[in-house]
């Protein structure tokens, strides 16, 4: 990974790691929790993977999930997870990687709101490591909202 251009701000996360973003899009494809996966703005220069979660794996309350992931070339992340209910609710949370004034660098937007913020401890930054992390918390979380049904 290199580091960001002397010209970026202070808090700046660098340039997308596109490399990355594709390894971890080869990764979502073949997981059978994911329905479809889409770059924005397209696959050449990629900033934004977004994987959509498959429906009937959760209870009909659920109306749609998705999986937003940003990745750059500092080592920076996020990983944004949403939830949309057929109430109109929202429930989401993300695993973020930046330098910010709110908490440390490595830290974790609770659910359900992604308001509160926490600092994370990973065992390890590799992206498919926090790839891992993130999907067995979606595994649970589907397994909860079944036990609620």
């Amino acid at each position: 990974m290199s580091e960001p251009p002397e010209d970026s701000p202070p808090y700046s996360t660098g340039p997308p790691d596109r490399q990355t973003l594709r390894l971890l899009e080869r990764h979502l494809t073949s997981d059978a929790l994911v329905s479809e996966t889409v770059f924005d703005p397209d696959s050449y220069e990629p900033w934004l993977l977004r994987g959509r979660l498959e429906a009937e794996r959760y209870p009909d309350s659920v109306t749609a999930a998705r999986l937003d992931v940003r990745w750059f070339t500092t080592g920076d992340f996020s990983v944004h997870y949403v939830e949309e209910h057929e109430d109109g609710d929202r429930w989401e949370c993300r695993w973020d990687r930046h330098l910010n004034t709110h908490n440390a660098r490595l830290h974790f937007h609770k659910p359900p709101s992604a308001a509160a913020i926490a600092d994370l401890e990973l065992p390890s930054l590799h992206p498919l490591e926090v790839y891992s992390t993130v999907l067995t918390a979606i595994a649970q979380r589907i397994e909860t909202l079944w036990s609620v049904e």
